[in-house]
Formats: structure tokens, sequence, C-alpha cells
């Protein structure tokens, strides 16, 4: 079984595999889609709303993930 950090990389490659951007709302439901751990969904719900680049997106989810002391658990992306 793969743990949070896997199953949110697996999560970028699959939202970036066919476009160079994606909305907050892509990221949401992508990550209810793949089924990813509560504390990594509510990760996800405190991006705000716009268009992200994978970049982009990963520094959003790293900055939130270790300001609410998650990223022993999540990890960090890129």
């Amino acid at each position: 079984m793969e743990d949070a950090p896997e199953q949110i990389q697996r999560m970028l490659e699959s939202l970036f595999r066919h476009t160079g951007a994606v909305t907050r709302l892509d990221v949401i439901l992508r990550a209810e889609e793949m089924d990813l751990p509560h504390d990594a969904l509510r990760i996800m719900a405190l991006l705000p709303p716009g268009t992200y680049t994978r970049s982009r997106l990963c520094d959003q989810m790293n900055s939130a993930i270790v300001a609410h002391g998650l990223n022993r658990l999540l990890g960090t992306h890129d």
C-alpha cells in the first residue's frame, strides 16, 4: 500500500500528464477520486482559488503542509 507522499506524487503525475496548468477544483476532485488520506484532502482544500502550474501548486501545497506541521506525514513535493 502506498503511503501519503507517494499517493500525492501519483496525483501530481496524473494531474499534469497532459496539461501544464490545473485549477484548484481540478486538484480537489482528483484528490477525492484517488481517495487521498484525510490530511491530504484538507491541504488541497486550503489552496487558494486559481490556476496552477505544477511548480506553483507544489509551492502552495508545501507551504500549507509545513505550516500545519504535516511534513512528516505528507512529505513535500516538486
